[in-house]
């Protein structure tokens, strides 16, 4: 095998590793919107990556874990006084996160050691999978950091709302790069797209990020639970608390009111951007894959509607989660395939 080719027998099943790691990803995602919606997080107190992995096994064990807890102030303003059995529930949704963090990272570690193995690896290929590997280190680490800014002494209740978008960007961004990895895999040949359509492919997978992004600020601040009425905000089309006064710039991140209005406009906006360039597009070689990115924004923008006007409950919640991760991936798909052919992948 030369520097630069990798046989086809190899490929497939590289992008079949590819496939598992990535449905390994995105279940990691939903995982944690659940632990997030349960009040989950702040469960376990400490980061050890190797310990970490064992939960309690007695009753000694259970107590002190449920006594570093009972340390938080989400503890001491929010669940004081309750019981072992409601502690060990949101317990185990933060452990499951945990754990299956670190199965994600076994089957990535493993598969590219047989891949080095059996010598199916380019230097270009194994520099991008170890790149991965470092960006699922680089979550892990990020995700304690997210979990300690709500332990300690501090009178926080709930993580960092910036943390835990920090935390939820580099997941999409993870995700993001197995698909693309996994396109470059392929034999699909792409057609050649007009530079307009290219810059468009790719100002949407950079909006699509950004409204991630503004999602991630509206969960960490349950302000999906607030302002629900569409598509006015407590009847004003502006909400007046849009700049609190003690927030002051900070509200664009930390505001209830202002996450949620940004978070309703990008929405707006790409779910504009996306039918428009679909009905440009449309007699283009890449048409078809326009109309199926506009069709899955409708449906997230249809969906985030509904999951607003519910108050955000869970199953609504993590739905509106899972279709914007899929949109999120449908925005890869259109960039990689109206990229120059001889782009560099």
């Amino acid at each position: 095998m030369s520097e630069t080719t990798i046989p086809p027998a190899a490929a497939i099943w590289i992008r079949r590793w590819l496939i598992l790691v990535g449905l390994m990803v995105y279940a990691m995602i939903l995982i944690g919107g659940a632990t997030r919606l349960t009040d989950s997080g702040l469960s376990i107190t400490e980061w050890d990556p190797i310990k970490g992995a064992i939960p309690p096994l007695s009753a000694d064990a259970w107590n002190e874990a449920f006594a570093k807890y009972r340390d938080t102030a989400e503890y001491r303003y929010i669940n004081h006084g309750m019981s072992m059995s409601e502690f060990q529930h949101i317990f185990w949704w933060e452990w499951g996160h945990r754990f299956f963090g670190r199965m994600v990272g076994l089957v990535a570690v493993l598969g590219i050691a047989v891949f080095a193995v059996r010598k199916w690896l380019t230097r270009p290929l194994l520099s991008k999978l170890l790149g991965l590997v470092v960006l699922g280190g680089l979550q892990g680490a990020i995700g304690w950091w997210m979990v300690s800014s709500g332990i300690g002494e501090t009178t926080r209740v709930d993580v960092a709302p910036y943390r835990l978008m920090t935390h939820f960007i580099l997941a999409l961004l993870i995700i993001a790069m197995v698909a693309w990895l996994w396109l470059d895999l392929g034999n699909r040949e792409r057609s050649p797209a007009s530079r307009v359509v290219r810059v468009t492919a790719k100002l949407l997978l950079l909006a699509v990020f950004v409204q991630m992004a503004a999602g991630a600020l509206v969960a960490g601040l349950d302000a999906g639970r607030s302002y629900n009425d569409w598509p006015l905000m407590a009847g004003e089309l502006v909400p007046s608390h849009y700049l609190e006064g003690d927030l002051g710039i900070r509200s664009l991140f930390e505001g209830r009111a202002a996450t949620q209005f940004n978070h309703r406009i990008i929405a707006y906006a790409i779910w504009a951007a996306s039918l428009v360039a679909a009905f440009v597009f449309r007699k283009t070689a890449h048409g078809r894959s326009f109309i199926v990115f506009a069709g899955l924004v409708s449906l997230q923008a249809i969906w985030g509607i509904m999951t607003l006007l519910h108050a955000a409950p869970m199953n609504l919640a993590l739905l509106h989660q899972a279709i914007g991760v899929v949109v999120t991936l449908a925005a890869v798909r259109l960039a990689w395939l109206t990229a120059r052919p001889d782009a560099p992948a």
